[in-house]
């Protein structure tokens, strides 16, 4: 029998539009012979169509598996994964924690910095409290304004002095209670992606090369001018310790199923920066998750098979857990 896939996507996030076509993607990937695909789709005001899934045990009997795709907010923070969690529906991707973590920029940086992780200096402040004078103090201008909980480079600005700063953190305060500052890096923009439960494998690395200052939501999404390489151009040595690193951030986070991790290599000290992880990467004709599996010798289809397998060997897994004496 074809196994039911259900593919949710849309979503509250900033992100709406890239889930959007990140969902039509994956659709037109899976393998009508092997897969029924249903949809749901929840729009900007949080409505799923159809109506949502209810988080009991046993009420979905038409789905045997989720594909999550929605980036950002309410999607890729361990909200939605905690419906599926009590509606006992294997999903692909992270877990809960995982996607918890990884969603929360202060906190991946807490958790990599235990590993002792190289992570860029930072510090946070709060919508309430917005006062920027410890970041004055004790980071270097340039630096990156960021709202804690946002992907696609929404609400983030690149600041070279205080009343831009003040300007920049009033900005992603629109976006997320909490801001992180930190130290802008000079060099080159790098991502690897992950594929893994327990035992997870690390592509090849590709290079961004923005067309603006930094590679910005316009820059990803619209201009359609920066360019990228595949794999980057970096020595042997380099590329495996860069691999090395992103296997060691995604289980730091314990992220499963899938992770894209971002670097920054500084220019002045050939230094690694691991900027973030992505739980819920992009699958748009343009986004480099897939694209850096392609170049490691796993097509889009391949790939869309085996986070469908992942996902329900987690699953099967997770059956064997006791919840009651």
């Amino acid at each position: 029998m074809k196994l039911r896939v259900a593919v949710v996507y849309g979503g509250r996030s900033g992100e709406h539009e890239v889930s959007v076509r990140s969902a039509r993607s994956i659709l037109d990937a899976l393998d009508p012979a092997k897969y029924e695909k249903l949809e749901y789709f929840i729009d900007q005001s949080g409505k799923w169509k159809p109506e949502a899934i209810r988080p009991e045990p046993g009420a979905h009997p038409g789905i045997d598996v989720i594909f999550p795709v929605l980036h950002g907010t309410f999607g890729e923070d361990g909200t939605v994964q905690g419906l599926f969690e009590l509606a006992d529906l294997p999903y692909v991707g992270a877990g809960v924690l995982g996607s918890a973590v990884s969603m929360d920029k202060e906190m991946m940086k807490r958790v990599c910095a235990e590993r002792l992780l190289p992570v860029v200096d930072y510090v946070t402040v709060t919508r309430q409290k917005p006062d920027v004078t410890e970041a004055c103090l004790r980071l270097p201008f340039p630096m990156f304004v960021k709202p804690a909980n946002l992907g696609s480079s929404v609400g983030i600005s690149k600041v070279h002095h205080r009343a831009e700063l003040e300007a920049a953190v009033a900005l992603a305060a629109q976006y997320d209670r909490k801001v992180i500052i930190e130290r802008a890096i000079l060099g080159r923009e790098l991502e690897c992606a992950v594929l893994g439960n327990e035992d997870p494998v690390a592509s090849l690395p590709c290079e961004i090369l923005p067309s603006r200052d930094f590679y910005d939501y316009d820059d990803k999404y619209l201009l359609d001018v920066a360019k990228t390489q595949v794999p980057a151009d970096l020595p042997p040595e380099q590329t495996e310790e860069l691999r090395r690193l992103a296997v060691e951030c995604y289980r730091a986070v314990e992220c499963e199923g899938m992770g894209r991790v971002d670097f920054l290599l500084e220019a002045a000290t050939g230094k690694m920066y691991i900027n973030e992880i992505n739980t819920i990467p992009g699958f748009t004709s343009i986004s480099m998750y897939p694209k850096m599996w392609e170049h490691s010798g796993v097509s889009f289809s391949a790939l869309i098979d085996q986070l469908i397998i992942l996902a329900l060997q987690r699953h099967t897994q997770k059956k064997a857990t006791r919840f009651a004496r």
